[in-house]
């Protein structure tokens, strides 16, 4: 299976951009896991345009057939478990590509989730957009693992 990450901007903070590709390279061991980022736009507009823009932007880039997963902080909340049982669900299905998409400092477009086959949250605490994508990276990583019944879960 390929999980993609769809990102909106660079990481700024070297420390996460360092933990995203940790966490990415151990993912390897598991799936095939593609980052890609997609640029942020600049420039006058209103704050809702510029969501609404990068929404679209971002959908641009999943591939047809993938399994759109939104991480939005009113989404549904898992436990490690879950998301687990999301994979196995998946690979059950024969989905060759889910993607899981975190938007920028405001969120994601009203487009981005009403088209994902799914929108989770990964906590009811807030966290930056850039600390979002490692804890995503990090939580898939556990989910991979708790699959294969390794202990990193414990």
């Amino acid at each position: 299976m390929r999980v993609d990450f769809l990102f909106l901007g660079q990481t700024a903070e070297s420390y996460l951009a360092q933990g995203i590709a940790d966490f990415e390279q151990r993912l390897a061991r598991y799936c095939q896991p593609r980052i890609r980022v997609v640029k942020e736009r600049r420039g006058k507009m209103s704050e809702a345009a510029r969501i609404e823009a990068e929404g679209r932007d971002l959908l641009a880039q999943v591939e047809g057939k993938s399994f759109l997963v939104a991480l939005d902080p009113g989404g549904q909340a898992l436990d490690s478990p879950q998301w687990a049982g999301l994979f196995r669900q998946w690979e059950g299905q024969g989905r060759r590509t889910v993607s899981f998409v975190v938007g920028g400092a405001w969120g994601l477009s009203n487009e981005v989730r009403a088209t994902a086959g799914l929108v989770l949250s990964l906590s009811p605490l807030t966290f930056t957009h850039e600390m979002a994508r490692l804890i995503l990276l990090e939580q898939v990583y556990r989910a991979f693992n708790i699959l294969a019944g390794s202990q990193y879960h414990k």
